[in-house]
């Protein structure tokens, strides 16, 4: 009894907290429980109109935690009601549905939805249901500074809102700022690990040593747990010995400890939250662009900072990620010297390296616009009006000059025109019917009742495939989007199926 209190007394831990003795507190999962691949299966059925739920009350001036986001209607233009008919346990089992490898333009829908600010269901009786929901959604795809930012808007000071936003720290680089939040406030302290390594972050090794050797002794801190810790609050004293083995599965808390004692696993087996650690300086550039890619892949990251990578410094060797950025550093050496001859001979090498990377978009955004305005020729400018298509300025660019039928089409939807003659293939059909048909009743009814916001996440998990997507479901998600104002979203998904 004495050793349980002096630990409660070392770790600031009152009621709950520090009552917890069926399991120990390194036993939960952290980070990890948020990023588990979505579950695959056969597609949910369509649910019936809510009835007979009770409905949750909010005093007046009062701001509920799902209600909170980053982007203003006037960004996002979507309505404030746009999940208040929904049910918002469906709505979140139909967001932690959603694939993490989705079209980057459906992937963009889906990010606008996650941080959108809107009104929270009205049946909803559970003020942080949703919202945990959208943050764990933004930790899967690798959002950590816009899943950081709304966890810090709508305030993390309980345990589970902290829980999360000290995870996403830890990655971010962060950690002393949370340290100093958790060491203002132990008994929000999600596990006693955490709070013995807040404590050796802040100089206290006392402290530290003696609730870790106390928290092993009570069974609060596992072997594993234990040795992790005693290798970095001690590592001279650990050099002749093996590092620890890493946790499995991997958490944040684990991942900063092994790389305080020089033994961080690589990030590419680890899921995308992971990524974003070693966009850190301290780490070599080749594992920095690695990360990059596969942040900006899934729209967690601005494609300038990827080509910030790309540029820094001439490749080391050839292969893989070197051929990419050295095939990016030519294109834009010519670009900036006006070489138009350089140009032509660059352009093919990039778009096919970064097309079998899955990077394209990205490419087109930061190239597409100034690519389809040069003076270039043949093949070439076929190519760079195809990555022009696939920027943001895709209307710009688009002119009737295609000599493929898809291409032709591409033009045309970029232009929000209808081509009269029906393309030969079904995806090219499938989207010029998105473009000529009325939206589907069920999905506009939907809308009707208060659901758009879940409409437009079952749009988006019917086209996340791209142009392996159900041509039926292209033609109603397409005709939906039109339907409720979200023409650029319609054009840039059909334009990524047809292009990619």
């Amino acid at each position: 009894m004495r050793a349980e209190m002096l630990l409660a007394v070392l770790l600031g831990l009152t009621g709950p907290a520090a009552a917890q003795t069926d399991a120990p507190a390194s036993a939960i999962p952290w980070l990890s429980d948020s990023l588990r691949a979505p579950q695959a299966g056969p597609p949910e059925p369509e649910a019936t109109p809510l009835a007979g739920t009770p409905i949750s009350t909010t005093p007046l001036g009062g701001t509920r935690r799902d209600a909170v986001g980053l982007l203003p209607a006037s960004v996002t233009g979507l309505p404030r009601d746009a999940f208040a008919g929904s049910d918002p346990e469906r709505v979140a089992k139909r967001i932690a549905d959603l694939p993490t490898d989705a079209l980057p333009a459906v992937q963009d829908l889906v990010l606008m939805l996650l941080l959108a600010e809107l009104d929270p269901p009205a049946a909803a009786t559970d003020g942080d249901a949703l919202f945990f929901a959208r943050v764990d959604a933004l930790l899967r795809f690798g959002a950590l500074e816009q899943a950081q930012a709304l966890l810090e808007r709508a305030g993390a000071t309980d345990a589970e809102a902290f829980r999360r936003w000290f995870d996403v720290s830890l990655l971010t680089g962060y950690d002393a700022r949370a340290c100093d939040a958790m060491n203002a406030n132990p008994g929000v302290a999600p596990t006693l690990p955490a709070r013995i390594f807040c404590l050796s972050r802040t100089g206290d090794w006392a402290a530290a040593w003696l609730s870790l050797d106390t928290g092993r002794a009570l069974g609060a801190v596992s072997e594993p747990d234990y040795a992790l810790l005693a290798h970095f609050l001690d590592p001279e004293s650990s050099e002749l010995l093996p590092p620890p083995p890493p946790p499995d599965p991997m958490t944040p808390l684990g991942f900063r400890l092994l790389d305080g004692i020089g033994e961080a696993p690589p990030t590419q087996p680890l899921p995308l939250a992971f990524a974003a650690a070693d966009l850190r300086t301290t780490t070599g550039w080749k594992a920095q662009i690695e990360a990059a890619e596969r942040l900006t892949r899934a729209q967690a990251l601005d494609p300038n900072r990827l080509l910030a990578l790309y540029t820094e410094r001439r490749p080391a060797a050839s292969g893989g990620v070197w051929d990419r950025a050295a095939a990016v550093q030519a294109l834009d050496q010519a670009l900036l010297a006006g070489d138009m001859e350089a140009v032509a001979d660059a352009l093919p090498d990039a778009v096919e390296r970064m097309e079998a990377a899955r990077l394209l978009v990205p490419f087109a955004a930061l190239f597409g616009e100034r690519l389809a305005t040069l003076p270039l020729e043949g093949e070439t400018a076929d190519l760079a009006v195809r990555v022009g298509l696939l920027s943001p300025a895709y209307g710009a660019v688009a002119v009737p000059a295609a000599s493929d039928e898809r291409s032709r089409l591409a033009v045309a939807v970029a232009r929000g025109e209808v081509p009269d003659d029906p393309p030969a293939d079904a995806l090219a059909r499938a989207v010029a019917d998105g473009f000529a048909d009325a939206a589907p009743e069920e999905l506009v009814q939907l809308a009707s009742d208060g659901r758009l916001g879940e409409a437009l996440l079952q749009v988006a998990r019917s086209l996340a495939a791209g142009s392996e997507s159900d041509p039926r479901e292209v033609a109603r998600g397409l005709a939906f989007l039109r339907s409720v104002g979200h023409e650029d979203m319609a054009r840039r998904i059909a334009l990524q199926m047809l292009l990619l």
